[in-house]
């Protein structure tokens, strides 16, 4: 028996099938998103600490007071913001969970998102499930800056929706102050709901702000705002996120997620609410990850690919058109294969083929995995080049 599908063009994500690879041939896994280092100990303890304590029944379905309540705070320390932790705090299973709730909420028959391309590859798919249309906006490549006079010509009737995202993913381009305040001029005195996708908001270098729609009244009111702390605190793999959204996005927000996820891991939530009180576990990351970032761009140095900048996020681009005018989808299994290193090819955040001939590396690795990534690339140099 077979029914239609709802997402014909859809198939196993690129992560899955790069992780996969890398594990069948034994090669250096720099492709997925994920650290390969312990969570602070401390956060570990509080988890164990809160199951032998008899925290593993269901927890309120909007996520437990004390949490909601600590990002109220920690929102309030890092954005001079205040929000309502009963009324605009969700806690939800992981941000991809957030994201979808959002759009269900959103998008109907026929409405049109606007997605900034390259684009993390949830969104199209969400959108499609909801019967609606993702319009891709191409960023400026190499800089993957935002072309706010082409999103703009993007808008029509029917445009319901933009999902912003920053430190975006897979660029590591950051959104500055002037674009946000471009994007209120575009989004003013219209319907449109802003969904800003923030899951990497501590992962930002060189001094950088990151600029959260959280701290601009005008955005903020019309915005699903969402945040990660499986990014933050290195513990993907517990999928727990949040969404701060005005009370009646919030309502809406909330009514999706009982039907979905009901209620997200108790445990981690207590750990959560009392690991929250330590500021500086959050506040030091920018310094943390821009430590990888610059080991590992200097030792990318030693390879012939082209560097490009990483203003944010703990994934690094580089091009390898002057190598070989192999598709990157050819090029990133070569390389897992031949070289026994893992990456991304960028071309599948695109829905229209768009390929610059660059590859992503995740550099939330251990200094040992970037090391045994690196000499593999030096040593099998000749196979870089076709």
């Amino acid at each position: 028996m077979m029914f239609p599908s709802k997402l014909p063009r859809v198939g196993t994500t690129i992560f899955s099938v790069m992780s996969a690879l890398a594990n069948e041939v034994g090669a250096t896994n720099l492709s997925q998103g994920f650290p390969d280092f312990a969570a602070d100990p401390k956060l570990l303890e509080l988890v164990g600490k809160a199951m032998q304590n008899g925290h593993n029944q269901y927890a309120h379905t909007w996520g437990l007071p004390a949490l909601r309540e600590a990002i109220a705070h920690k929102t309030a320390v890092v954005y001079n913001t205040e929000v309502n932790p009963n009324t605009e705090v969700t806690v939800v299973s992981g941000a991809s969970e957030a994201l979808f709730n959002a759009l269900a909420c959103v998008v109907g028959a026929g409405d049109e998102v606007i997605i900034l391309e390259p684009a993390y590859d949830l969104y199209a798919p969400a959108i499609a499930l909801f019967g609606g249309k993702a319009v891709g906006v191409a960023l400026v490549y190499p800089s993957y800056s935002v072309d706010w006079a082409k999103v703009k010509e993007a808008i029509t009737p029917r445009t319901k929706a933009i999902i912003i995202n920053t430190p975006h993913n897979p660029s590591g381009a950051v959104l500055t102050a002037h674009d946000l305040q471009a994007l209120s001029l575009i989004v003013a005195n219209t319907d449109i709901v802003l969904l800003s996708d923030e899951v990497y908001e501590h992962i930002i270098f060189d001094g950088q702000v990151h600029e959260s729609v959280l701290k601009y009244p005008a955005l903020r009111e019309r915005s699903f705002v969402i945040s990660s702390f499986g990014k933050t605190y290195h513990t993907t793999g517990w999928k727990i996120g949040y969404c701060i959204a005005p009370p009646a996005f919030t309502n809406e927000f909330r009514k999706v997620h009982q039907f979905n996820t009901f209620s997200t891991s108790t445990p981690m939530q207590v750990a959560l609410a009392v690991f929250l009180e330590d500021t500086e576990a959050y506040l030091s990351l920018p310094a943390f990850y821009q430590e990888r970032r610059d080991k590992f761009k200097e030792m990318l140095k030693a390879t012939p690919f082209e560097i490009l900048s990483c203003a944010g996020t703990y994934f690094q681009l580089v091009g390898y058109g002057h190598l070989s005018q192999e598709p990157d989808t050819v090029y990133a299994q070569r390389l897992t294969r031949e070289v026994g290193v893992a990456t991304i090819p960028v071309s599948v955040f695109y829905d229209m083929p768009t390929d610059h001939k660059v590859i992503r590396f995740c550099f939330a690795k251990r200094y040992e995995t970037l090391e045994q990534g690196i000499e593999k690339l030096v040593k099998f140099e000749a196979r870089l080049k076709r």
